[in-house]
């Protein structure tokens, strides 16, 4: 019997997640990629319980380890005087551990990305790149990509997983567009020689005030600080990694915060800037023999640090169904059940969480109204979920 062949549009974590699990069942995959190589671009993310089940499940935990830190607890400040508003202080350093404990990890994306490719292609996976999406078609079980390159590729099954800006989710439901959600991010790396003045407060925090936050945390086995700023904008910003910012346009939005997040700023380099984006809710992922996932299927707001968790659970449990179900109809049924009421609990708790940190009395804050706190949501575990 020949295995099914599935064409997987884009190469983030969630899609190539999706493809080391399809292959370890035996699947033809193909991953194809707009972009003309697959460069070290991103953010620090944070992995949530739910996507280290899936790397444990996948046998990539230790990998992921390496490149990663411990992520520990998370105090919420007061965003002049660092009063503990939530949480504890964090007084670990931040190195890498073995991989055993099923913790919270921080990781590069970029590093993540490498370790997925690596691990599909130790697999027989195949990563094409420049192929941008213009149109696909189905006839009869099978579907057709069509490239701007001219090139095609046809599979049984086609998975969009091409971000926020999807090709896939346009081709299927055209006009549907992304939605500015009136919020930038500001991203910069400081060496911890630099940043140790200002890190007394511990390895992680986040400031919160009004209409703003800072987070900032360790990474490279304490090495590195991440820091990231979400600053409320009634201007839209382009959505992407390639917007370069000032230190000075940085240090205006964060004028008059406490004496830490000013130090930080002021020691900013090669910022990065991006508009977030989100897409209104579908009542389908599916059309066919194609199907969304990640941020092409529910993009949501950071306040939870849980978009990349959400993109990697959707390709574990993708894969999941695919390997239950022959039938692809009852394969995508059993994925959307399994998917759509996680997803748009998480999306509807990022927005709380963003309203309750971002509130204009940071003085008003109450622990119990954020939704990180619900530990049945965080804890949530893809593997063994009922599908």
């Amino acid at each position: 019997m020949r295995a099914m062949k599935v064409l997987i549009i884009g190469a983030g974590l969630g899609g190539l997640t999706a493809a080391i699990a399809l292959r370890q069942q035996g699947m033809d995959v193909q991953v194809h990629e707009a972009a003309g190589r697959l460069e070290e671009t991103g953010a620090g993310l944070t992995l949530g319980l739910g996507a280290q089940h899936v790397f444990r499940a996948l046998d990539l935990q230790g990998a992921v380890a390496d490149r990663a830190c411990p992520a520990g607890v998370l105090p919420f400040l007061h965003y002049k005087n660092a009063r503990l508003l939530m949480g504890d202080f964090d007084t670990g350093d931040g190195r890498a551990d073995d991989g055993t404990a099923d913790i919270v990890r921080h990781i590069y994306r970029a590093d993540l990305q490498q370790v997925l490719i690596a691990a599909l292609e130790r697999l027989g996976g195949r990563i094409f790149t420049g192929r941008k999406l213009v149109d696909f078609a189905e006839s009869g079980d099978r579907v057709t990509a069509k490239f701007a390159s001219g090139e095609t590729a046809t599979g049984d099954f086609l998975v969009g997983a091409d971000g926020v800006r999807s090709a896939v989710r346009a081709i299927l439901w055209p006009g549907d567009q992304p939605r500015f959600t009136d919020h930038v991010a500001y991203r910069f790396l400081v060496p911890m020689d630099a940043a140790r003045p200002f890190m007394a407060l511990g390895r992680s925090a986040i400031f919160i005030g009004p209409q703003r936050t800072f987070n900032r945390y360790t990474m490279c086995n304490g090495e590195v600080v991440n820091c990231a700023g979400l600053v409320e904008t009634k201007e839209p910003v382009p959505e992407g990694w390639s917007i370069g910012a000032t230190q000075a346009e940085l240090a205006q939005a964060f004028e008059g915060w406490h004496e830490d997040v000013r130090g930080l700023i002021g020691h900013a380099s090669n910022i990065i800037k991006w508009g977030l984006y989100d897409r209104k809710p579908l009542a389908s992922w599916s059309r066919g023999r194609t199907v969304l996932m990640g941020d092409a299927a529910h993009a949501m707001l950071p306040f939870l640090g849980m978009g990349a968790a959400m993109a990697i659970e959707d390709g574990y449990i993708l894969a999941r169904a695919l390997t239950l179900e022959s039938d692809t109809d009852l394969a995508i049924a059993r994925y959307e059940a399994a998917r759509q009421p996680r997803t748009e609990q998480v999306h509807a708790a990022s927005l709380v969480q963003g309203q309750v940190t971002q509130a204009i009395d940071p003085d008003l804050f109450k622990p119990a109204s954020a939704p990180m706190n619900n530990m049945e949501m965080m804890a949530f575990n893809p593997v063994i979920a009922p599908l």
